[in-house]
């Protein structure tokens, strides 16, 4: 059997994730072992891209893998930390290039789905939600095909404040650190059969979503990768900033 060698990258976050998959070809004849991981989860907070170098060399050399065996290098697309993600596109960019191997881009909403699953395979729905900062949530919807071993995008990638998440109108598990953010407020936490607070952007289950994309054929040249940033906006003004303070402060009040 050949051996597909892939390494995937996630700092969308405080923690820099680094993840090196191998997996043998799928076989008419026998069933392939499950793939091996091996991986780093560290938290880092803003040194992320002083730490993810020194972890994939760690991670070769734990595999007794050469750099040259790999065949794809994943990223946590975003959305996320801007900074981080920028790190991430950046840091696979040119690995991809050094190597020339295509690009895996991958959200980090559907690693949260992801994420969800491996815990608990019997998860067929999961409404993937991050908390966004600025009062806001990141957020998208995700159906496991199960005929198919592979997600379906029911909502992408969006941004909005967590009073407006429309439920699935099936069972569905709630994926991400949002349910704790903002407690009452993320209403939609009422109704999820399941909250998975551990389903976060992780490499782990980052490589395994990539290597169903890299198998697909779902993958990028390295000039071509680039963040999925979902917000534009970085900041807030120092009027935005006040208005929203305002507001608390009044909803508080009442």
């Amino acid at each position: 059997m050949t051996s597909t060698v892939l390494l995937a990258l996630d700092t969308s976050t405080e923690y820099c994730s680094v993840a090196l998959l191998s997996s043998e070809a799928p076989s008419a004849a026998s069933q392939p072992a499950p793939p091996r991981i091996w991986a780093r989860h560290e938290l880092t907070g803003a040194v992320s891209s002083t730490r993810v170098l020194p972890a994939v060399r760690e991670l070769f050399d734990e595999a007794g893998l050469a750099l040259g065996a790999c065949n794809a290098v994943a990223f946590g697309s975003g959305p996320g930390s801007f900074t981080g993600l920028r790190t991430a596109t950046g840091v696979a960019q040119g690995l991809a290039f050094g190597l020339a191997v295509p690009v895996v881009p991958v959200s980090t909403l559907l690693v949260c789905a992801e994420g969800a699953r491996l815990r608990d395979p019997s998860i067929a729905r999961v409404l993937a939600v991050l908390d966004a900062r600025m009062d806001q949530v990141y957020w998208a919807d995700y159906a496991w095909n199960a005929g198919a071993g592979e997600w379906e995008t029911m909502t992408p990638p969006s941004l909005g404040s967590p009073e407006a998440l429309v439920a699935p109108d099936v069972p569905f598990a709630l994926a991400g650190n949002a349910a704790d953010a903002f407690g009452a407020r993320l209403a939609v936490a009422e109704r999820a059969a399941v909250i998975d607070r551990e389903a976060l952007p992780d490499a782990r289950p980052l490589a395994l979503a990539a290597l169903r994309a890299y198998r697909a054929g779902r993958t990028v040249a390295a000039e071509h990768a680039a963040p999925e940033y979902v917000r534009d906006k970085v900041a807030q003004t120092t009027a935005e900033r006040l208005a929203e303070r305002a507001a608390r402060g009044g909803q508080e009040a009442r």
